[in-house]
């Protein structure tokens, strides 16, 4: 079961990258000056800002809490997804082509890398269960 721990371990720091990045450091600086002259550079309203932080404390919340369920942990992903693709799109649309037009695609492969650990182990629990039960496990995760 090696690769069930190493899953583990990284699903749990690639969650906890995002987590940091997105939700405790815009809870921590989203009513800084910087901050709120960022999205006005960007064009969006200052109101935009503040409902952008709720939104994001309470996606990593969804993401970092294991009794969350899996399916409103999807919407949190989808959610992150759009943001870190609207994000590049932003700005290259006001700066131009640079590397801050590409960190948020690079956040993103974070994510999905969380996503892509999630599901593993998703299954792997599944498949466990399963096997105790004598039940096939692709008609289990079918149900």
């Amino acid at each position: 079961m090696r690769t069930k721990k190493s899953t583990k371990v990284i699903y749990w720091i690639t969650t906890v990258i995002i987590f940091l990045f997105e939700g405790v450091m815009p809870a921590l600086t989203s009513q800084t000056q910087l901050a709120k002259q960022g999205i006005q550079h960007l064009g969006y309203p200052q109101y935009f800002g503040n409902a952008f932080v709720i939104f994001k404390v309470l996606g990593t919340l969804v993401l970092i809490i294991p009794q969350i369920p899996n399916r409103i942990k999807e919407w949190a992903y989808a959610g992150f997804a759009f943001d870190f693709i609207f994000a590049s799109i932003s700005i290259w649309a006001v700066d131009g082509l640079s590397f801050l037009t590409f960190f948020p695609l690079i956040i993103l492969v974070i994510l999905i890398v969380s996503y892509i650990t999630h599901e593993k182990l998703i299954r792997n629990k599944i498949y466990a269960q399963n096997s105790n039960t004598g039940k096939h496990p692709v008609s289990a995760m079918a149900q």
